[in-house]
């Protein structure tokens, strides 16, 4: 004798199963973006930043995308700076380990501003002038791995990777809190946001764009409303 319950529990589990395999293989990016275009704000609100950089790229293997600047406004997020381009790592996003030519994706607290330039006017971020003696360490083997350095000595007797600070592409910087509280040893260092050597030229894993459009975020970002920045992709 048949049972009618199990084939409409068969029927039933295999609708599902179809749902699950239409979901995850043919719409996988729609669902992607929706998921980080509805994840941030939450995860901003965490961070307790009313203030967020959003970058969008096209999918996790684009070298370009675009900038806004959201501010939190009576409860809604409203856009305050849009459509800036931006160029990132050579393999995009979801950056993992030191070398690996990716930007990271995710939410996270924006720190200092730096650059080789006199501090902007009317910058409200905290800023550093760099200079000759500036460093910031990625080798994974150092105890000052993923930290800003002030080092008068020869850096090669003391750090196997390193980058120097005081150069032209750090014109004017922000940093990127990624991977410091804690720092793991060969996840990724120094990522910023800085100016691009041109619109069509990947960075190693920071974000970049042209300097007039950097100073106009740089200007805008408020230490009081807690700026974050949130990365991933979104279909346009």
């Amino acid at each position: 004798m048949s049972n009618p319950g199990f084939k409409y529990r068969s029927l039933a589990t295999m609708t599902v199963l179809l749902a699950i395999l239409i979901f995850t293989n043919l719409p996988l990016s729609h669902a992607s973006a929706a998921s980080f275009s509805a994840s941030w704000p939450y995860k901003a609100d965490l961070l307790n930043a009313s203030q967020i950089v959003v970058v969008e790229t096209k999918s996790v293997l684009s070298q370009t995308g675009l900038l806004s600047l959201r501010e939190k406004q009576d409860g809604k997020w409203i856009s305050v700076l849009s459509a800036i381009p931006v160029t990132i790592g050579p393999n995009g996003i979801g950056k993992t380990k030191e070398g690996d030519g990716r930007t990271p994706s995710g939410v996270y607290p924006l720190g200092q501003a730096f650059g080789t330039a006199v501090k902007p006017q009317g910058l409200m971020l905290q800023y550093m002038r760099t200079t000759k003696s500036d460093y910031w360490v990625d080798d994974r083997t150092s105890a000052q791995y993923n930290q800003w350095v002030s080092y008068s000595g020869n850096p090669d007797q003391r750090w196997d990777s390193y980058e120097r600070l005081l150069q032209p592409l750090y014109k004017y910087a922000i940093v990127l809190r990624y991977n410091d509280d804690p720092i793991i040893p060969g996840k990724g260092s120094a990522i910023f946001l800085h100016v691009w050597r041109t619109a069509n030229t990947p960075t190693a894993g920071c974000i970049a764009m042209s300097e007039s459009n950097l100073l106009k975020l740089m200007k805008l970002l408020d230490p009081a409303l807690s700026p974050a920045i949130a990365i991933g992709f979104a279909l346009r």
